[in-house]
């Protein structure tokens, strides 16, 4: 009678489980919608946007989880990494980023970036200790300390600065699906959890079009 009761038990437990993890998502709880939209980039394409921090220990253990996600994107979905500006170090590596997407290497260090500051322990906070770690990667110095002092990079920087605070973060790593709805990995419930609300988000606006 007990194995009985223990086993109706357990898959009652299943079943509310289920329906826990089949629940559609809602504004206010997954996800906010802004009250104030902000124009995408490329109009017509549905933008997903990453807010992050190269010195932020869970930025950095969700790229095991977002990176896989971002390459199986359909073509009508546009990603987009902003550094989040918060000051301090977070300028100073967020230039770094901006610096790297401008000469288009930023694909190909992105992750080794990551992995120096939070594996080797290095700091990356002068443009010199920048250059000579991505030497190290096949970029090149004097090309890249010029193009981090550029005009190009610093007004990006004040772009990305003013996109950030139409999107009102106020930590990351933060996802924003076009424009409209923002949430982080703490609202989502779970890294993993994160990519569904942003699939879900993506099939609301695709459906809307």
């Amino acid at each position: 009678m007990r194995k009985l009761i223990l086993g109706a038990a357990l898959v009652a437990a299943s079943v509310f489980g289920m329906a826990v993890q089949a629940e559609p998502i809602e504004a206010g709880k997954q996800y906010v919608e802004l009250a104030n939209p902000v124009p995408v980039s490329k109009p017509g394409k549905i933008e997903v946007v990453e807010l992050f921090w190269y010195g932020c220990p869970h930025c950095y253990q969700f790229e095991s989880t977002i990176n896989p996600w971002i390459k199986q994107l359909p073509d009508d979905v546009n990603f987009i990494r902003i550094p989040a500006m918060f000051g301090g170090l977070w300028n100073v590596h967020g230039q770094l980023f901006v610096t790297l997407e401008s000469m288009k290497v930023e694909d190909q260090v992105h992750s080794a970036v990551f992995a120096a500051i939070h594996k080797e322990g290095k700091k990356l906070a002068t443009p010199e200790e920048m250059a000579e770690f991505l030497a190290t990667l096949g970029v090149d110095k004097d090309t890249f300390l010029k193009t981090y002092n550029s005009f190009g990079v610093k007004s990006q920087i004040e772009k990305d600065k003013k996109l950030a605070m139409a999107y009102q973060i106020s930590g990351v790593p933060t996802l924003i699906v076009n424009g409209k709805y923002r949430f982080d990995i703490t609202s989502a419930g779970g890294p993993t959890q994160a990519l569904d609300v942003a699939d879900q988000l993506i099939a609301k606006e695709r459906a809307a079009k």
